[in-house]
């Protein structure tokens, strides 16, 4: 009988710090397992990622060789898959390397009919869980512990998605309303010193104007009345004197 696996103490896990894309629909990231299998592993042996449904986790046998590792396409089926074969080398302490993997990130997984190992894309939201095997010429050699579950973003269908939102939060009503007012003050300002100033320069013509006008003006001579003869009958002054010839 193979010997089982030494059982490290590492859990694999996704970054706690803020990452892009660190879980979508359909991939994942992990923080890279580095200094864990220093001690454990020969020049020769390589470390695979067990990914499996968090459901058929406990129903896993580690595989005896290379031969036998569950391909990524018997995932519908079997439940799990063994992904990402590194050289155990490139998770060593000195080793300069990314600080993560994502696992799922390989779209041309689901049109290659290959029997090798790939990095596809999950099919579903999960829950999943994964661990680490070291394995060697004649077999696993240690291994990690199972994560805790990670579940992917769930996609959501174009129908869904209301384009016109009817209810909005009392901040952003309370915000929009401050805005307009604010708005309302501003152009009222505005049309108030605009208007002072057309009202302004009116003021000034109609000055110059005025002023001009006086300063042009020229009366002319009127000379006085000359007397006018009277008619016959009325030469005398005191009345009831006069007599017609």
């Amino acid at each position: 009988l193979p010997t089982p696996p030494g059982q490290l103490p590492y859990v694999p896990h996704v970054p706690p710090t803020a990452l892009l894309g660190k879980v979508t629909a359909t991939t994942f990231a992990l923080e890279r397992p580095c200094c864990v299998f220093d001690g454990h592993a020969a020049a020769s042996d390589t470390v695979w990622l067990v990914v499996a449904f968090a459901n058929a986790s406990a129903t896993f046998r580690n595989p005896r060789s290379r031969a036998d590792v569950p391909p990524y396409k018997q995932l519908p089926t079997a439940h799990f898959y063994m992904t990402l074969e590194t050289a155990a080398a490139a998770y060593s302490c000195s080793a300069p390397s990314p600080p993560i993997l994502r696992v799922g990130d390989d779209t041309a997984c689901r049109d290659q009919g290959r029997q090798d190992p790939c990095n596809g894309p999950l099919p579903s939201p999960g829950p999943y869980r994964v661990k680490f095997l070291l394995m060697g010429c004649h077999g696993p050699k240690a291994e990690t512990r199972w994560s805790e579950p990670i579940l992917l973003h769930r996609a959501v269908s174009p129908c869904t998605i209301d384009p016109a939102p009817t209810r909005r939060g009392s901040d952003v009503v309370v915000i929009s309303s401050i805005l307009a007012s604010l708005g309302a003050v501003l152009a009222t300002a505005v049309l108030g010193a605009l208007g002072a100033k057309v009202w302004g320069f009116l003021c000034r013509q109609h000055l110059e104007t005025d002023a001009f006008t006086r300063r042009s003006y020229r009366t002319h001579h009127i000379p006085p009345a000359l007397p006018q003869p009277l008619p016959p009958g009325c030469g005398c002054s005191p009345p009831g004197l006069c007599h017609s010839a």
